[in-house]
């Protein structure tokens, strides 16, 4: 008598659901959202200001921030 294991029947099972997901999309050739896209792209521009901001102090060890010793003092506010 042989013991079969549950596991792989599943696996191809979790695999097409999954497929049954993506497949339909690319037949059809569908564009994402145009709001879709702004918000992923403005979101991508907060992050990276996040992480500058964070790092900033690695960054101008390393050269690639400069310490704002070139801004003219008109320009800061007070």
């Amino acid at each position: 008598m042989q013991i079969r294991s549950k596991a792989l029947p599943q696996s191809f099972s979790l695999r097409r659901e999954i497929q049954s997901f993506i497949a339909p999309a690319e037949g059809r050739g569908e564009t994402s959202h145009p709001l879709l896209i702004f918000s992923v792209v403005a979101l991508l521009a907060l992050f990276a200001i996040v992480e500058i901001d964070l790092h900033s102090a690695q960054l101008q060890a390393i050269g690639l921030l400069s310490q704002g010793t070139g801004i003219d003092p008109v320009f800061l506010s007070p």
